[in-house]
């Protein structure tokens, strides 16, 4: 009791209301499980009399005082300043847990248990051992974070790690990791594409439109992926002409991409948005399940995102390109000094966005078998989480494509673990937002590439 008497009277009305709650919280479970009077009275004494304890223990250990150091602060402090988003985080997983123990029928049960040691070794190692992988941390957590989810997937869920579940996570993961190529080009400028999504609606719609009018499927498709690219160089050209201004000129081109699609293939048609026609056999096999590669029985957009993604990770780390596109990124008037043309890079970057974007709707045509005008809608928010769940920075300069191929990987195990555990749409958006912004805050705690020159 002396040490809550040194604490002030607003900690110590807290810690009396908090100890009241818990209290009554003990004493509605005693009644609910039939347990005797004289135990829930005895109990209810000691709920009460540890916490008060424990609270000004605890709070007394951050006031100044004897026990502090020399520099005035007390090691329990210190160590709560060093450590404090660890263990916030730490509390949070518990409360979760304890939370769904009591409220979900069977969910305490050992298997549960090994996935919250799982998470919490993950949480201590990426605060760790993270320290010691600084120039690629993000690679680091992304891939401990990773690992944790599909252990945990493939212990709670069955069938979560067999072969047909991965090649699934794996066809939907080279959707969005396809579409993430040009989000990752421009944010390394310090850009950022919100007409992607929309470029892939109109491509998915466009493609069919044109073959159903007769036009070969092959040459309807390099249309299509021309049409992308020259709106990328348009996003390009006009956000480096208004710079600062590129998050407004994408949305503002995607939206006129998006309306005059509709617009072309609602003539003569009830279906707005829509168009129906027979997807040839060989776009269906790049991307449906059942797809076969060299007769390996994986769908060969799997094997072109990996072919994509070798050479983007090997060309901005080896080519002079590369180097020129981070140069920039970093600082424009230094790499302007170097004769590096920025309006060039600009219009590059924003070409290639488009492209792979319009591949992407070309793709997904092969996946789903109709145009539907709005199946990329979910890629507006994707995109740009896989690139900051990598580590990329929105600021230009720092991370590649490598750390979004890490991004893509997570943001596909975790919503099929999601899907696997039962939870419908508004759930799994919920869940996923509040864990993706723990990933997105230790990311952004890597060093900047201005840091490390």
């Amino acid at each position: 009791m002396d040490m809550l008497a040194k604490l002030s009277l607003p900690a110590r009305i807290l810690g009396l209301a908090i100890g009241i709650v818990l209290t009554v919280i003990g004493i509605g479970f005693g009644f609910a499980q039939g347990v005797s009077v004289q135990i829930i009275i005895l109990a209810a004494i000691a709920t009460m009399a540890s916490f008060t304890w424990a609270w000004g223990f605890v709070l007394g250990q951050f006031a100044q005082g004897e026990s502090t150091t020399a520099d005035g602060i007390s090691p329990l402090r210190r160590a709560w300043m060093a450590y404090r988003w660890p263990l916030l985080g730490l509390a949070l997983i518990l409360l979760a847990f304890i939370v769904l123990s009591l409220t979900v029928e069977g969910f305490f049960n050992i298997w549960n248990i090994i996935s919250l040691i799982i998470l919490l070794v993950i949480l201590i190692l990426t605060r760790t051992l993270g320290r010691q992988f600084q120039l690629n941390r993000s690679a680091f957590i992304g891939i401990m974070v990773l690992a944790g989810l599909f252990s945990v997937g493939s212990m709670n869920i069955e069938g979560f790690a067999s072969g047909n579940n991965i090649k699934s996570m794996l066809l939907f993961a080279s959707f969005l990791g396809i579409a993430s190529i040009g989000q990752t080009l421009v944010a390394l400028l310090g850009g950022l594409d919100l007409s992607i999504p929309f470029v892939i609606g109109a491509a998915n719609v466009g493609l069919l439109y044109l073959m159903g009018l007769g036009v070969p499927p092959w040459l309807a498709t390099l249309i299509v992926l021309g049409i992308g690219a020259i709106l990328g160089a348009i996003n390009g050209l006009l956000s480096y002409k208004l710079q600062g201004q590129a998050l407004i000129v994408t949305l503002g081109t995607g939206f006129a991409i998006s309306g005059g699609v509709q617009i072309i293939t609602s003539i003569g048609s009830a279906y707005s948005g829509n168009v129906f026609g027979t997807v040839p056999a060989w776009l269906s096999n790049l991307s449906a399940m059942n797809g076969s590669t060299f007769g390996l029985p994986f769908p060969p957009v799997i094997a072109i995102w990996v072919v994509i993604a070798l050479i983007l990770i090997l060309g901005l780390r080896l080519t002079v390109y590369g180097r020129f596109l981070y140069a920039l990124g970093v600082n424009r008037t230094s790499a302007s000094r170097l004769m590096i043309s920025e309006m060039r890079y600009w219009v590059t970057m924003y070409t290639l966005s488009g492209f792979f974007a319009a591949l992407t709707g070309s793709l997904l045509l092969g996946w789903s078998g109709g145009g539907f005008i709005g199946v990329g809608d979910q890629y507006l928010f994707l995109t740009l989480a896989a690139v900051v769940v990598g580590g990329t920075s929105l600021l230009g300069g720092a991370g590649g494509y490598g750390f979004t191929v890490i991004g893509v990987l997570v943001l596909q195990v975790l919503s099929s673990f999601l899907v696997g555990i039962g939870l419908d749409f508004k759930w799994q958006q919920f869940i996923f937002g509040l864990l993706i912004l723990p990933m997105v805050a230790l990311y952004a705690r890597s060093p900047h590439i201005r840091t490390q020159i």
